[in-house]
């Protein structure tokens, strides 16, 4: 059925600036942030490998989720360097439907795994004594692949039914990158019942772990505001203070993007909240992970002063 339907073999991709300058000056943006993204998330994870201040099952989490953050931004970033250099700002079905797929492939893990870094939280805080047997290392790991397996289960089996819809033209779509949303829209057959299933399934994962959050920072909140000392609160605050932040934006902006209705706001402003999500917060995440974390900057001391002492 595809081959008779399916004529489009390539994506025309617009929604980048038309401006030479703009794009030069964008060109160079995204190249420094996609570098900084890079070495940013390469530092947390050498840390987390080489420090045994770092050998815990909230540093193992953070680790892999700056790793998930930098593959989404490596998927996005380098082809939209790429067309920011050329004229023609194309993208091939197979390429196109790749980069959709791991996109909401690691977006869903990433998300799952934040409401496991809640978790994490809420153990440590509220049920101390039992935090070493509780979060092993053998059901750390397990949380992690559990991530990684709600990623492809949610998001493969629609997606195989996508792939196989008929793309017979138009091929612009209004974005950088190849979102589910704006493909849909290019499709040549009605999409009522796969918008629902779309619909359904990042409801279901967003709203989901966001309800999971919510509950664990509740049960958080609560057991901080008992502790006496103030000194004492704000220490044990402290270490939720990161992970709070982060959790506010992501959810904040896949809420925007893909649970709202999507008529009353502009493409524009959709493409620019995408753009914060792709580039801008796995660029961020290793500077607020690090800014305010003793922690870490321990580490990163104990590994120069390891550094000079050899001869």
């Amino acid at each position: 059925m595809k081959s008779n339907y399916s004529v489009v073999s390539e994506f025309i991709l617009v929604g980048l600036p038309d401006k030479l300058v703009f794009q030069i000056l964008l060109f160079c943006f995204l190249l420094f942030v996609y570098i900084f993204t890079i070495f940013g998330t390469c530092l947390i994870i050498f840390l987390v490998w080489r420090s045994s201040r770092l050998h815990t099952p909230m540093y193992f989490f953070l680790a892999n989720y700056t790793f998930i953050e930098t593959l989404v931004s490596c998927i996005i970033t380098p082809k939209v360097l790429i067309h920011l250099l050329s004229k023609k700002k194309s993208i091939s079905f197979a390429g196109c439907m790749a980069q959709c797929y791991c996109f909401f492939v690691l977006g869903t893990a990433d998300l799952i795994l934040i409401a496991m870094m809640s978790f994490d939280r809420y153990i440590a805080v509220c049920n101390p004594l039992h935090y070493i047997l509780i979060m092993r290392r053998s059901r750390c790991a397990i949380l992690v692949a559990l991530c990684w397996s709600g990623g492809f289960l949610s998001v493969s089996i629609p997606f195989i039914f996508k792939v196989q819809l008929p793309y017979c033209g138009p091929n612009i779509i209004n974005h950088f990158f190849c979102d589910s949303v704006s493909l849909i829209q290019l499709v040549c057959a009605d999409t009522t019942l796969l918008q629902l299933v779309d619909f359904c399934l990042f409801s279901l994962v967003i709203i989901g772990s966001l309800i999971f959050v919510t509950i664990t920072y509740t049960f958080i909140l609560m057991t901080v505001l008992r502790i006496p000392s103030v000194t004492g609160r704000k220490k044990t605050f402290s270490t939720c203070t990161s992970h709070f932040t982060i959790m506010t934006i992501l959810y904040g902006c896949s809420i925007f993007m893909y649970v709202t209705p999507r008529h009353g706001y502009s493409l524009a402003v959709n493409r620019v909240v995408s753009a914060l999500v792709t580039f801008i917060i796995p660029a961020i995440n290793p500077f607020i992970f690090t800014l305010r974390n003793d922690q870490v900057k321990n580490a990163v001391y104990d590994i120069i002063r390891k550094v000079r002492s050899v001869p």
